[in-house]
């Protein structure tokens, strides 16, 4: 750690990360483990982010496996070149929506890297277990097809039956290498194929895709987690969105979901507590013809409204959350009106990384007077106001996605249901004390993230046994034991 410190740039503590996990895996994971909260932000975001952008000119070896438009007729076999034959958990893109970044195409391959090496750390999957991979259907990045350093396929993006074809042959490839049980985590992928792909393979593969589904749990557990600080229920509350696509639909409906479990109401009535805003305002009734499919059952009675602001005075949301990957947008007239008509307003500013971050916390702390529940996508500094040290909350997926894996392979689970995810969501939220709620946070310190994880994977592998989805038997009797006993530790063996 002396030495990690001594660089003082990001990008060098990440290119230098990565050169002690080839040299010594074994110690990368001591030192992730034990300097978590410190090295989180280092391996993954937001400091992947920028690794993804110069991933051609800081590239040294391949860390995953790449499969391109070129090897199309031949995926089982390239599968097959993998050294490693026990393969539990897959992370994949195609690069074209990384973070709040864009179309970085092969370069988006940091971001499995980056998941996995969590997986391991924080979930304690064996590093030999993970496979990162990145299928490389070209570009649309005009920067990166000009660039002499990008290491992908210089063509504008495969899309169509082209597309659909290369996915196809990917994940029924993966399931005769692999088998029924080896989890595929879509990542980062486009809008228009992220739905599709997930709503296509998850009735034949145990898939899940960490933009839509593991972001909604884990801002489900800061929700469920922040009641003890708001009071009431979930459906006491109302809700705006800025942001309509994978993220912001996919936390909407599990919020939707759980409202519904709780009050034992329809989905569609309790849909309509939860309003989004995208980039043409809010998302009503009069405009449905035009809208995406994933975005219709969000259209709901009321007259168009063109911008945020105006949508805060109309909705009088009482949690704001943006998932637009668009910086700066929670404006100081935005949050003062939110700080008007909530005596603790919660405001959610989940864009990654941190320069696309909605509003920073320093900002929602001051112009709401220190009355801001606050949490974010990337982490943020605590804050001093009022004499007061103002700890953000942190919304970071890798308290959900490692537990959450953990849980499916422990029980051998062949599908995701939603109920999972919730079950995910719940675990978490526990794991919120009074001493963490005094400080104002809504997450627990990412200090305890293993034993956490635990718990996580243990709920979700009871919700899994519950609904005739796990297929190792027989079912453990402790299941929070059971999970940590199946957990990776990279412990040096003693010699005589």
């Amino acid at each position: 750690m002396h030495n990690l410190r001594q660089y003082t740039v990001p990008l060098q503590r990440y290119v230098a990360m990565m050169d002690l996990q080839e040299r010594n895996e074994r110690l990368f994971y001591k030192l992730l483990i034990d300097n978590v909260e410190e090295l989180l932000p280092v391996v993954y975001t937001p400091t992947v982010g920028e690794a993804c952008q110069k991933y051609g000119s800081i590239f040294r070896r391949p860390q995953g496996l790449y499969i391109s438009l070129k090897e199309k007729g031949k995926i089982l076999e390239v599968l097959k070149n993998w050294p490693e034959k026990s393969i539990q958990v897959i992370v994949v893109t195609d690069g074209e929506r990384i973070l709040g970044l864009g179309d970085l195409g092969c370069q988006g391959m940091g971001i499995p890297v980056g998941k996995l090496s969590l997986y391991t750390a924080l979930g304690g999957l064996r590093p030999s277990a993970c496979l990162p991979i990145t299928i490389d259907v070209g570009t649309n990045n005009e920067t990166l097809l000009n660039d002499e350093f990008y290491i992908g396929l210089k063509q504008k993006r495969a899309t169509g039956q082209e597309y659909a074809e290369l996915l196809e042959e990917f994940m029924c490839a993966v399931k005769q290498n692999y088998g029924e049980k080896v989890l595929v985590q879509f990542e980062d992928f486009a809008n228009h194929n992220a739905f599709d792909l997930l709503a296509k393979y998850s009735k034949t593969h145990l898939v899940f895709n960490d933009d839509i589904q593991g972001t909604a749990s884990v801002v489900l557990a800061g929700l469920v987690a922040s009641l003890k600080l708001l009071g009431g229920n979930l459906a006491d509350h109302t809700f705006l969105f800025l942001g309509a696509g994978e993220a912001g639909t996919g936390i909407a409906e599990l919020i939707a979901l759980e409202m519904s479990k709780q009050a034992k109401a329809p989905v569609e009535q309790t849909r309509k507590k939860i309003w989004l805003v995208d980039s043409k305002g809010l998302i009503v009734k009069s405009r449905q013809e035009s809208l995406q499919h994933f975005k219709k059952p969000w259209a709901h009675d009321h007259e168009p409204v063109k911008e945020l602001l105006d949508a805060v005075k109309a909705i009088k949301p009482t949690v704001l959350i943006g998932t637009s990957g668009v910086g700066k947008t929670f404006t100081k007239e935005v949050v003062e009106e939110m700080a008007s008509l909530n005596k603790k307003p919660l405001i959610l500013a989940l864009s990654n990384p941190t320069s696309q971050s909605e509003c920073t916390a320093e900002e929602a702390y001051t112009w709401s007077k220190g009355n801001a529940i606050f949490a974010s996508g990337s982490p943020f500094d605590p804050v001093q106001y009022d004499g007061k040290v103002l700890v953000p909350g942190q919304a970071n997926n890798a308290y959900i996605f490692p537990g959450f894996g953990l849980g499916l392979i422990i029980s051998g689970a062949i599908r995701v249901h939603d109920d999972l995810l919730l079950a995910a969501s719940e675990a978490l939220a526990a794991q919120v004390k009074s001493k963490h709620f005094e400080k104002g946070l809504i997450y627990p310190p990412f200090s305890n993230i293993r034993k956490i994880s635990a718990h996580i994977a243990a709920n979700v592998a009871a919700k899994a046994y519950d609904l005739g989805l796990a297929s190792r038997l027989p079912r453990p009797q402790d299941l929070v034991e059971y999970a940590g006993s199946c957990m990776y530790s990279p412990v040096y063996r003693s010699y005589r």
